[in-house]
């Protein structure tokens, strides 16, 4: 029989700044006033080791303005379904950013942060204290691997 104490420790939440990069990108070149760069910040963003990429509500697009890059085949606890996918979310964790694409979850959806953004940033699930761990990113140590 599972241990349903081990089964609460599966996911945790944090918090979670979604940045609109292109605006970021506008902002540089002088196009856009850096106050009208788009941001959300979540304060409960599930940390989901079975999910892959990032995923936003539709409402949370919508507001970050982020642009339609395709619609995809996803498997969800409904079975196979349709889902589109946005590009240019950047976000940041322990002072660590990347920009990623997202996938479209319903208006009222919680966001999900998954596995690619969090080894993408060095950024390790430790279940025993339900937090991430940043990996070590020094001159003489490095989470990043070219072998």
């Amino acid at each position: 029989m599972p241990n349903k104490s081990n089964n609460k420790m599966r996911n945790f939440f944090t918090n979670l700044t979604v940045i609109n990069r292109a605006d970021q990108i506008r902002a540089e070149y002088g196009i856009i006033s850096p106050d009208l760069i788009r941001s959300i910040t979540f304060n409960k963003v599930l940390v989901d080791r079975k999910t892959t990429t990032l995923c936003l509500p539709r409402d949370a697009i919508a507001q970050l303005g982020l642009k339609l890059f395709k619609e995809v085949d996803v498997a969800t606890a409904m079975g196979i379904g349709k889902a589109r996918i946005f590009r240019d979310a950047s976000i940041s964790l322990f002072g660590r950013e990347g920009t990623f694409e997202c996938l479209e979850l319903a208006a009222s959806g919680d966001p999900l942060l998954g596995v690619i953004p969090l080894d993408f940033l060095g950024l390790e699930i430790d279940l025993k204290n339900q937090t991430l761990k940043p990996l070590p990113m020094s001159p003489t140590e490095s989470y990043l691997t070219i072998l």
